[in-house]
């Protein structure tokens, strides 16, 4: 047993090896109680009247017996063997008490209490089930040689504690199994965050950074016959910049949820600084629209505008909010649309795989692909039945 944080004691985790001497004391102690039934074979070896010979030979082989026991029960609730050495050290306490039993008396039946705990302990439950009846047929055997009725007397307690300590045995399995599962669980969130956290921030920064890039651009070219536009260009970037700071640090920390609202006009600011003529609808109507979903579509506007700037080369790009009716319920569609070349990439980007992820997550879908004069980006999340958004452009 342990101590929780208000000093109260806890009990050590089951399945768990010994994580301090108090544990390792408390488990010692637990097990200790169950060798009561060594004090027949010790009283044996210290007044039963046996040669120097077989006093000698009993207590080699009782002391190898209770350490093989303890060896294998006590080491293997916390950390398993594995099932060769299983059935090895298994094999040794088998063959040890029936000859210290069959040599040296009656009084050595109850190894065979120890025999059972053991294999139904560390043994599979098919070999358990076979093991357990087994040793307590060899002990009635083997109690005809010396006192039948000493023999019958344990026969029900050998199978009963075996076939209790199956159950023990599972439990412990299971709990190790879990404690498993529990860490691969922890691997794959931590791995499911990492994989959130990157897509962040490829998506903040890819915008930002070519807005700043565009901007920069323009001010280079205006500094020389117009400095006060480009000096306004440049508190443009700082705002951008500033502004990617503090969504990098949100993303960072879990808690940045875009909004369609302000992406839409940080569409039309880094469409027009590209020289793209921009088609963008007035703020929408997001009523019955969960978060997560309009979130979804956020990151979507950003990434298909984004793409827009930095690989279509197109002159015009249109963006629509629609709510449809479709057969698996009313969705919300964003469908971004320019009349560039669409990219020279053969196959989905980073941002779209994403992107795809995001949507999924939200219950939505993705299109992506080239048109006959230009590219499309279709998002649709799932929402509630409502009034039109409109179109917008």
């Amino acid at each position: 047993m342990t101590e929780d944080r208000t000093g109260m004691p806890k009990q050590t985790p089951l399945g768990w090896p010994p994580r301090t001497r108090r544990e390792l004391l408390v488990k010692t102690l637990w097990i200790g109680v169950w060798l009561v039934f060594l004090s027949a074979p010790v009283e044996d070896l210290v007044n039963g009247g046996h040669g120097t010979a077989a006093t000698v030979a009993g207590s080699l082989g009782l002391a190898v017996f209770v350490g093989v026991y303890l060896t294998l029960v006590f080491r293997n609730i916390g950390r398993p063997f594995s099932p060769r050495v299983v059935l090895t050290l298994g094999g040794i306490l088998g063959v040890l008490a029936p000859v210290l039993a069959y040599t040296l008396g009656s009084a050595w039946l109850g190894l065979f209490v120890y025999l059972s705990v053991a294999w139904g302990a560390t043994l599979p439950l098919r070999a358990a089930y076979w093991a357990i009846p087994a040793s307590a047929l060899a002990m009635y055997l083997v109690g005809l040689h010396s006192d039948e009725k000493e023999a019958r007397g344990l026969l029900f307690l050998v199978v009963l504690i075996g076939f209790a300590m199956t159950g023990v045995g599972q439990l412990v399995r299971t709990t190790i199994e879990l404690r498993k599962a529990r860490a691969t669980v922890a691997q794959l969130a931590a791995n499911e965050e990492r994989l959130r956290l990157a897509r962040d921030l490829h998506d903040l920064l890819g915008h930002s950074l070519s807005l700043i890039t565009l901007k920069s651009e323009l001010a280079g070219r205006m500094l020389p016959d117009h400095p006060d536009k480009a000096a306004q260009q440049v508190a443009d970037i700082e705002q951008v910049s500033r502004q990617a700071l503090v969504d990098v640090r949100e993303a960072v920390t879990g808690y940045r949820r875009p909004r369609l609202a302000a992406e839409l006009a940080g569409a039309q600011v880094a469409l027009s600084a590209a020289g793209v003529v921009a088609e963008i609808p007035a703020e929408p109507d997001l009523t019955d629209v969960p978060e997560e979903a309009e979130s979804a579509l956020a990151w979507a506007l950003r990434e298909a505008v984004t793409n827009v700037v930095r690989h279509s080369g197109a002159g015009r790009c249109a963006v629509r909010l629609l709510r449809r009716q479709t057969l698996d319920g009313p969705v919300l569609e964003l469908c971004v649309e320019d009349d560039g070349s669409g990219g020279s990439g053969k196959g989905p980007g980073n941002g779209l795989t994403g992107l795809t992820e995001r949507l999924e997550k939200a219950g939505g879908t993705l299109e992506a692909g080239r048109v006959r004069h230009g590219f499309r980006l279709v998002a649709r999340v799932p929402t509630a039945a409502g009034a039109d958004v409109g179109s917008g452009a």
